[in-house]
């Protein structure tokens, strides 16, 4: 279970990384890729969004097996308790802020996506912060997939 673990959560980190550096600038500059269409912000912004409900589906079935398998993984019996309860609260905030991401920041995007919605204040303000948790989120996930290494070698 270790190594399904591993690689879900290996596999959900390079998706948030090809998301964010190269898809989203691609989405949004199409305009320089392809000269003879021309996709304002709005069009830009429901492509990406089509491509974010269907992350949503697979970053929450991975963040919600990551805090199964850490939450069982706590009360297995060894002196590695303090890395564990890490582990196991890293997976807490990840799973926290996947469910917030999904349910709050993409719902509210996915509602006011209409040219006069995304250009509000509430939605910049909106949309800043969801890609601060998702930042916070990959951070999190890449401590967790390190420590869980660390374990493995002292094992």
């Amino acid at each position: 279970m270790f190594k399904v673990n591993i690689l879900l959560l290996g596999f959900i980190i390079g998706v948030e990384l090809s998301l964010g550096l190269m898809v989203a600038p691609v989405i949004f500059n199409a305009n320089t890729y392809l000269k003879e269409y021309v996709l304002n912000l709005l069009q830009s912004g429901i492509l990406m969004s089509e491509i974010f409900v269907k992350f949503g589906y697979v970053l929450l079935f991975v963040c919600i097996f990551n805090f199964l398998y850490e939450l069982f993984d706590l009360f297995k019996q060894n002196e590695k308790i303090k890395i564990k309860i890490s582990k196991f609260l890293l997976s807490s905030i990840v799973l926290a802020l996947s469910l917030l991401f999904v349910f709050y920041f993409m719902a509210y995007i996915l509602q006011n996506q209409t040219l006069d919605g995304i250009s509000s204040k509430e939605f910049y303000a909106m949309h800043s912060a969801s890609e601060v948790s998702v930042k916070i989120m990959l951070l999190c996930q890449i401590f967790l997939f390190f420590l869980s290494f660390k374990i493995a070698n002292k094992e």
